[in-house]
């Protein structure tokens, strides 16, 4: 089973190379632009499932971002900063010049930093499972994560969807049978190979944002999506993010964890970024 349902049939792939970053880029439906910024260790396909339900009203744009997938990159680190100027790259080649963005995890980040960076050309950010600053137990969990990595430690396959299943559904999800046959099956697959250095370089520019000062003054629309069983970006810490934003809005769906978008209930998300982008782009 693939890691990531795949894109259907209307689906066109892209390369785009900006600064001396080349990118793979996903674009389907018709409408007004939205780029969806993958997560940490997740490539466009991550977003298969929304573009599925959203490119009637939509033209979706996805890609892989610097360490994941086919996108090759100057050497790192990588910041926050370089994550936003390669979105604003996507923008401009894409949907000429200007955008919705939204992003789940290293992808909300991403798409708080171009909200600042570039506001020009962010029309609504929509950050999902994000954070403005990562502590607490979710800087500790990341750090080791990072750490085992740098001591050469590898996890086997039997360990791989156990392991990194429960911090992405919640515990409904993984009890379903059906449902954990699909994660099970996935997430051996997507981490099997990943390359240990990727998930450093992703995660540790994860672990030096800090965007709460310059959120103070960030003139975008920002939505911020929380899911109330995640475990890796909990309510309060999204709610931090809408706080500090002058426009900043706190939306909490109910019963679905991190990567709920994908497998577990990509419907429900798909609904409530309609019901945003309605009330944004229509009667906003």
């Amino acid at each position: 089973m693939a890691a990531f349902p795949s894109f259907g049939p209307n689906a066109v792939e892209h390369q785009l190379t900006r600064n001396g970053v080349t990118m793979r880029v996903v674009v389907e439906g018709e409408g007004p632009d939205i780029i969806f910024v993958p997560g940490g260790d997740q490539t466009a396909e991550g977003y298969s499932q929304q573009f599925a339900r959203l490119t009637d009203s939509y033209r979706c744009i996805s890609y892989d971002p610097r360490g994941a997938g086919q996108t090759t990159a100057p050497p790192p680190p990588w910041s926050m900063a370089d994550y936003a100027a390669d979105c604003a790259a996507v923008i401009d080649a894409f949907a000429g010049g200007r955008a919705v963005v939204c992003g789940l995890s290293l992808g909300g980040l991403v798409t708080q930093q171009t909200a600042i960076d570039f506001p020009d050309k962010v029309s609504l950010a929509i950050p999902m499972g994000t954070s403005a600053y990562i502590d607490g137990f979710t800087r500790d969990w990341m750090q080791a994560e990072i750490d085992l990595r740098k001591d050469g430690i590898e996890l086997p396959d039997y360990f791989l969807a156990p392991h990194y299943a429960v911090y992405a559904f919640p515990a409904s999800a993984l009890h379903d049978p059906e449902l954990w046959g699909q994660v099970k099956a996935s997430y051996t697959e997507r981490f099997r190979d990943r390359d240990p250095k990727d998930t450093i370089d992703q995660w540790e520019a994860c672990l030096d944002f800090d965007c709460r000062e310059a959120l103070r003054t960030c003139s975008v629309p920002i939505h911020v999506v929380a899911f109330s069983e995640d475990v890796q970006t909990a309510p309060v810490m999204c709610k931090v993010v809408s706080d500090l934003a002058p426009f900043g809005v706190f939306h909490e769906i109910p019963g679905l964890g991190h990567v709920s978008m994908t497998r577990h209930k990509p419907e429900i998300v798909a609904s409530k970024l309609r019901e945003i982008l309605t009330a944004e782009l229509v009667d906003g």
